[in-house]
């Protein structure tokens, strides 16, 4: 039967993803429109992104962390053009990002470069992983939902750089940045900030590899870390490349400032682990869903993908599958449900549901019940 109980908010996209809990245009009233972002309050504002990021994060002391353009692409992009080239590299590839970095590491850098790859659902094997090279990886496969069971599998001490895409995973999940050398991400994931805005983290190792290392290649301004052999240390003051919208800047002090209020990076975790836990619960019970990743330990708490496992759908032509997936979507966003929660273009069919801090359990569980009926009555159009 059609549910009579509709999530509140129906935002569940895996990016832009969902507002914090009641926000409205009022939080950005406080904003500095008009005024140049090099200017004293503007730096001020932007210094404070920086700084209640660091603390919620537990970012150590001696890491450095800016704003870049281009969003989180922007970020691994500048870390990946910038740092790598004296090692080969590895890169680990489960989904379409990391697929990406793969691709820009080896034909447009061209570097030498070993890819482990796995299918969607799955993870590469960790225990291949060469550190002697540098290291590129997904903390958090966005289109995959696949995530790694923590940083374990990465040693101490090791001889090359791990860079690593945070970007969906970052405010919602365990990231060791002990293990890491560059993390990045950007305000629209588990923040529910605007886009086009990075987030560049460095660690002492990585600062040491720009000093010393002169890329072979051009790099375009928006990419430049070091100018003549010194680390632009203005950048991780607050003192960015470009230009930002100081609209946005605002609004992500706001979310920062309602992450505190939940309790800071350990509340953020169980709101998106909680997520998770509706859904899985569902699945349980679901006889036509599964999830996409199989293994429950590398299973992500935002971007929760779900795998059609309907025999009959199964055997269906892929148009056919993707004419039955446009119809369930379609009526989720007629009914107000639920809106972009198609699978990613490059995955299988399916489902992603954005299950981030920003969204509340009731608002899953709410759902749930939805895409039994939706589903039902896709099969039967």
């Amino acid at each position: 039967m059609k549910p009579t109980e509709r999530p509140r908010r129906p935002e569940f996209s895996s990016g832009p993803c969902a507002k914090r809990p009641g926000w409205s245009l009022a939080a950005l009233e406080k904003s500095l429109l008009g005024r140049s972002h090099r200017a004293g309050p503007c730096k001020k504002r932007l210094e404070a992104v920086i700084e209640r990021s660091r603390e919620i994060l537990g970012l150590p002391a001696d890491w450095k962390l800016g704003i870049v353009p281009g969003s989180d692409t922007g970020a691994i992009e500048m870390a990946m053009w910038s740092l790598l080239g004296p090692r080969p590299v590895d890169v680990l590839a489960w989904e379409s990002f990391g697929a990406g970095w793969a691709e820009d590491v080896e034909q447009q850098l061209g570097l030498e470069t070993r890819v482990l790859t796995a299918d969607y659902g799955a993870i590469s094997d960790l225990g291949a992983v060469d550190f002697s090279s540098d290291v590129i990886f997904t903390w958090n496969g966005t289109t995959s939902g696949v995530r790694v069971p923590g940083a374990g599998w990465i040693p101490e001490r090791r001889e090359g750089l791990v860079l690593c895409d945070a970007t969906s995973a970052v405010f919602a999940m365990d990231v060791d940045f002990s293990k890491l050398d560059v993390v990045t991400w950007s305000w629209q994931k588990v923040l529910g900030g605007e886009a086009a805005h990075g987030m560049l983290a460095l660690s002492p190792r990585a600062i040491e590899r720009l000093r010393a290392w002169k890329p072979k290649w051009p790099l375009p301004k928006v990419f430049r870390l070091v100018e003549k052999g010194k680390l632009l240390e203005s950048l991780f003051e607050g003192s960015t490349i470009n230009t930002p919208s100081m609209l946005c800047v605002e609004d992500a002090l706001d979310a920062l400032a309602w992450a505190e209020r939940e309790g800071g990076l350990a509340g953020l975790v169980r709101r998106s682990e909680a997520n998770l836990g509706a859904v899985s619960a569902w699945v349980e019970k679901a006889a036509w869903a599964g999830f996409l990743a199989r293994d429950p330990a590398t299973r992500s708490c935002t971007s929760i993908c779900l795998a059609i496992e309907d025999p009959g759908f199964c055997g269906l032509e892929p148009a056919t599958q993707s004419k039955t997936l446009a119809a369930l979507t379609k009526r989720l966003e007629q009914e107000a449900v639920a809106y972009d929660i198609a699978s990613y273009r490059d995955a299988p069919p399916g489902l992603r549901i954005w299950g981030g801090a920003t969204v509340e359990r009731s608002d899953v569980e709410a759902l749930l019940p939805w895409l039994d009926w939706a589903w039902s009555e896709a099969r039967g159009a």
